[in-house]
């Protein structure tokens, strides 16, 4: 096999394998510092595409807006119409940040067209400002005016005076992107230490597949900030690439070398026992590997760039991970020997040096095997029973008051304002453009824009005030507040509504005039529509690659088929334990986050996609170990092989469990959302899925699981390289 052959290579020519592997961890960082340009910025899809790159096209850009939302911070005060404290807090405002020069286009409530900046129940004004000057001012123009309202504030202490807008969502955004980056890397390495330690019961066995995994995810980082220059590559995708890196990294790692130490326990010598764990368990890598990259390569199929820089970002840490693997590992164990088992951990060192078979699995093998039906049918009820939630799963993307705990006190002021003044944090934003070009400003336009502030105000809140106009270079950008809580089902019919009944009665009855709706709303719907759009050429790519890979690694159409559906019913369970969780709000207080009512949209189908690779690690080891006994009869096979391959499997189980665990520790709830789910999955999967249901299935079908053409397949020979005793 080509796995052996790659090993055997290794073996002989120790010190290139390994001059090359750190050659090319070290080409991949330079080249992410010589090489990194200008970062690809993604485009939303749909109409809101179609806005935003209308506005790229201008040489000026949309001014940035702010907001400062003014109450009183004790309640039961006066109106804000009424209250001398308030009236000064914002005159001080107001009068501060125009003569600032950070700040343009001042609105005060308490001006003559002010009236629509106090909110309905009048205990709350709402002054908006945009950030002057350049690109280049922009940063410190947004800190001179946020120091400049701290400062007000403090002269006004019974007054809240509290900042958010597009700048300062993105920027606590940004940084707890950046925050949660850290803790991953910070909670990620030591807790796959902990569990290596466990599993191998010595220090250097337990650094070899962490510091293969470490120089695979850096190589990656580094090839990464290349492609960003091409395709976006955004801090979600950084965050996912890590802990997928380490996962798999860690987990091909220990498949190989696992089944290295037990061929050593038989009496093989070092680099025999090596290439025997090349042609097996290396097999297995490269199958699985293999199956993640195809399955992932699927999110090409949405035409989502961010899906394209996450496709591409896995097949790289994955495609790194096995070319580790089935190199730089058996260079590395072949140089190491016997030394691999050094700095044994008491008792743990003594329990695990030796191969052993897991005697609770090939119980649970032998008592599965004895009656297949009935344990199959009550593992299959069971995980119908998890999916069951799933049904009533509501896809909607969180906000960033939504993503981000209220502790984050621009967060809990975007709450506050978007409580007091519905849709102006989340504001549509509708781009007019002229249909040939050139400015589109026309005295007809401003006109429409009249009608349009007029319609709004027969919506009986379905749309809501303050409408901004601004000019951008020969574009005209128009917000419009929209009711609801920015992504729910009531800001999606307020969505809905001006863009097929109040746009074309207004801005669209204008000649020569085009207007595409954009925002944080008509994103977020786009996306999903597009999602729900693809999904069904997603999961239909995902599962013909999952057939014909399966196929052709057990040549067994029985197999393939049984696999697919395996892992179909441990997916839906995740679902269902997802929805239930996230969706119904169990469990808030213990996991730190706060229920909207929905999923995020783009999670079932990227938990699909690598699960579906990821789980075919397992799957694919220990029907492998399976087929290496059938020559023993069926049933002893299948007991053998649950029970050899349990150790390695709970062991790569918890480690994946323990990585994707770190994503709940995480701050915004889609990482939290993401870690459940994918944890859960991997559990299920690991336990019930391979521990009870595959051998009942196997069981049922006998060696017609085996069977292709009619024919039997001959079982699996391991080769004896080498006498025992050598």
């Amino acid at each position: 096999m080509l796995p052996e052959k790659i090993a055997a290579w290794s073996l002989r020519h120790r010190a290139v394998t390994l001059v090359g592997w750190v050659a090319l961890v070290v080409v991949a960082l330079l080249s992410g510092m010589l090489l990194d340009g200008e970062s690809r910025r993604s485009t939303d899809p749909g109409e809101s595409g179609r806005a935003q790159t209308a506005l790229n096209a201008q040489d000026a850009f949309e001014p940035l807006r702010e907001n400062v939302l003014v109450q009183a911070k004790e309640p039961g005060s006066r109106p804000f119409a009424t209250d001398e404290e308030l009236r000064r807090a914002t005159e001080d405002l107001v009068t501060t940040l125009t003569r600032s020069g950070s700040v343009i286009d001042v609105r005060s409530p308490l001006a003559t067209d002010g009236a629509e900046r106090i909110s309905a129940d009048g205990a709350s004004g709402l002054v908006g400002f945009s950030i002057a000057g350049g690109e280049e001012d922009i940063r410190p123009n947004f800190e001179t005016a946020s120091a400049l309202v701290d400062e007000v504030a403090s002269r006004h202490p019974s007054v809240r005076l509290g900042q958010s807008g597009d700048l300062s969502l993105s920027t606590v955004v940004d940084k707890g992107i950046r925050e949660d980056v850290k803790r991953s890397e910070l909670l990620s390495l030591p807790l796959t230490l902990v569990i290596l330690l466990i599993v191998f019961g010595a220090l250097v066995a337990a650094s070899v597949p962490l510091l293969l995994a470490g120089t695979t995810v850096a190589a990656t980082f580094g090839f990464l900030s290349v492609v960003d220059d091409f395709t976006p590559i955004n801090g979600a995708t950084t965050v996912i690439t890590l802990l997928i890196g380490m996962a798999v990294g860690v987990d091909y790692s220990l498949f190989f070398l696992r089944r290295q130490r037990e061929e050593r326990a038989r009496g093989h010598s070092v680099d025999d026992a090596i290439r025997i764990a090349a042609r097996t368990s290396g097999h297995v890598v490269v199958v699985s590997g293999v199956t993640v990259v195809l399955c992932v390569s699927g999110l090409v199929f949405t035409g989502l760039d961010n899906f394209t820089g996450l496709a591409i970002s896995t097949a790289f840490v994955v495609g790194l991970a096995v070319l580790g693997a089935v190199t730089v590992l058996p260079a590395l164990l072949s140089l190491l020997g016997d030394k691999v088992d050094r700095g044994r951990i008491p008792w743990l060192g003594k329990r695990r040096t030796a191969a052993e078979k897991s005697r609770f699995w090939s119980a649970t093998a032998r008592v599965v095997t004895r009656r297949p039906s009935l344990w199959g049918g009550l593992a299959v009820a069971l995980l119908i029973l998890l999916t069951l939630p799933a049904l009533g799963m509501r896809l909607q993307d969180p906000t960033p008051a939504e993503s981000l705990p209220r502790s984050v006190a621009t967060i809990d002021v975007a709450v506050r304002t978007q409580e007091a003044f519905p849709g102006a944090v989340y504001p549509a934003m509708v781009v007019l453009t002229a249909e040939n070009g050139g400015p589109v400003d026309s005295p007809a336009l401003r006109s429409a824009i009249t009608d349009l502030d007029r319609r709004i105000g027969e919506t009986s809140g379905v749309l809501n005030k303050p409408v901004t106009v601004a000019n951008v270079d020969d574009a005209v950008v128009v917000r419009v507040p929209l009711s609801g809580a920015g992504r729910d089902a009531e800001a999606d019919a307020a969505l809905a509504k001006l863009r097929t009944e109040v746009l074309p009665r207004t801005i669209g009855e204008v000649d020569g005039v085009e207007f595409a709706v954009s925002g944080r709303t008509a994103s977020a719907r786009d996306f999903a529509d597009r999602v729900v759009e693809r999904m069904p050429l997603v999961f239909g790519f995902v599962l013909l690659a999952a057939f014909v890979l399966l196929l052709l690694a057990f040549r067994s159409v029985a197999v393939a088929l049984g696999s697919i559906l395996l892992n179909l019913l441990s997916i839906g369970a995740a679902y269902g334990v997802l929805t239930w969780i996230f969706q119904d709000g169990h469990f808030a207080s213990l996991l730190g986050f706060t229920p909207y009512g929905g999923v995020v949209g783009w999670l079932p189908m990227f938990m699909f996609v690598l699960l579906f690779g990821l789980s075919m690690d397992y799957h694919i080891f220990i029907l492998s170990r399976i087929r290496e006994h059938r020559a023993e009869g069926a049933v002893t096979a299948i007991v053998r092989g649950t029970g050899t391959s349990a150790g390695v499997i709970s062991g790569a189980a918890v480690i994946m469990v323990g990585v994707f665990s770190v994503f709940i520790t995480l701050s915004a709830i889609e990482y939290k959302m993401m870690g459940v789910g994918m944890a859960v999955a991997v559990l299920i999967d690991a336990t019930l899925v391979r521990g009870v249901l595959l051998p009942a299935f196997l069981t049922v079908l006998g060696e017609r699981a085996w069977r292709r053409d009619g024919k039997s397949v001959a079982p699996e020979r391991v080769p004896e390289l080498s006498s025992p005793n050598a």
